[in-house]
């Protein structure tokens, strides 16, 4: 089935594809915003137009992720990987540990960027299975009396994902960066979530970060002003010229899923999609392999052996042919991996789906 405007089926994990209908809004907005006669990229962030840009993202994201008034949006740049940083520095108290929930690559990541700055503890570690479970949260050591915990909802790289949110003994901290707005969530049950922008909100360069109020006054004194949450919360994103054509995006997509249904209607597309997937795996007499164990798989990214695998570099070379493309393995896992984020159109599931069954048939 061919793609508007001779488009692949991108199955890249990031940047990711973005609806049709808003980049097709956004190319004009590249030329002339709202007859301003400039880019959205050329006006000034200070000007009302880009102060109503912001606005309007920020109240569309409160909207479709249902934010509880006592939370603060900030958009920050630096993407998720800052926020490795930022979390320990404002959010670990003097003499007290951070507990981290390690599933996968960036989990690892996390913990390994706040054991630089100081008592960090390891409550779990996925590594001796190969990062293909996710654990029971409630069930882990925490150790005595942390500042937060920190666990990572999907892992974009071993495609594990935790099922639903969770109710911890310290204060949550989660990122969210490759599944937020993938299914409903219950924000009231986090002290802090962020997630980059390039998996499911918009493109790279933006982080969004939602913290509850009253987090704010306890947090850690004495902080360089562009790594203090208070800092950007008082300035509403502006301390700095922000990541102006970045945001934009993020508000035409925070519409777009509103117009989808919101994150009910996301949910049941993204289980469908994921679903077409998981059965061509799975019925496939094991010619492939699934990576992370059937309790925990996720819908975003969709990762997969071969029983063979000399035959995989054939198989990506193959399906990108197909206009197939993004599919090789992240190089620390190898394997294929099929992100299918909540622009990505089910047809595109569904041509990979056939391919996998006739390179099967052909090579089995």
């Amino acid at each position: 089935m061919s793609q508007p405007y001779n488009r692949v089926f991108n199955f890249s994990a990031g940047p990711c594809t973005l609806p049709v209908e808003v980049l097709k809004v956004a190319r004009d907005g590249l030329m002339n915003w709202n007859g301003t006669g400039m880019s959205v990229m050329e006006l000034s962030h200070r000007s009302s137009h880009f102060e109503g840009i912001l606005a309007d993202t920020e109240a569309a994201f409160r909207r479709v992720f249902h934010v509880p008034s006592n939370y603060k949006v900030v958009f920050l740049q630096g993407g998720a990987s800052l926020q490795n940083t930022m979390i320990p520095m404002n959010l670990r108290g003097e003499g007290r540990t951070a507990a981290y929930v390690v599933t996968g690559t960036w989990g690892k990541k996390s913990y390994q960027d706040a054991k630089i700055g100081g008592a960090t503890h390891l409550a779990f570690d996925g590594k001796e299975h190969g990062y293909s479970n996710v654990p029971d949260l409630g069930s882990l050591d925490y150790g005595d009396n942390p500042s937060y915990i920190h666990w990572t909802s999907n892992e974009t790289i071993q495609g594990v994902e935790f099922q639903g949110d969770a109710t911890l003994p310290a204060l949550s901290v989660c990122d969210m960066s490759s599944n937020i707005l993938s299914r409903p969530c219950d924000v009231s049950k986090y002290g802090l979530i962020y997630a980059g922008a390039q998996k499911n909100m918009g493109p790279s360069g933006v982080a969004v970060v939602v913290i509850r109020e009253d987090l704010l006054p306890e947090m850690n004194q004495g902080l360089p002003p562009m790594l203090d949450y208070r800092t950007q919360v008082e300035n509403g994103s502006m301390y700095n010229t922000p990541p102006c054509w970045g945001i934009y995006m993020c508000g035409l997509n925070y519409q777009w899923v509103e117009r989808q249904g919101g994150l009910e209607a996301m949910q049941t597309r993204n289980r469908e999609k994921a679903q077409v997937l998981y059965d061509a795996i799975d019925q496939s007499g094991g010619f492939y392999r699934g990576h992370a164990d059937k309790a925990c798989r996720s819908i975003m990214n969709v990762t997969f052996t071969l029983a063979d695998a000399s035959l995989t570099d054939a198989f990506v070379q193959g399906a990108e042919a197909e206009k197939l493309d993004g599919l090789k393995g992240h190089r620390s896992v190898g394997g294929v991996r099929a992100s299918i984020y909540n622009a990505f159109p089910n047809e595109g599931c569904e041509t990979l789906a056939a391919y996998m069954k006739s390179f099967a048939a052909s090579n089995g």
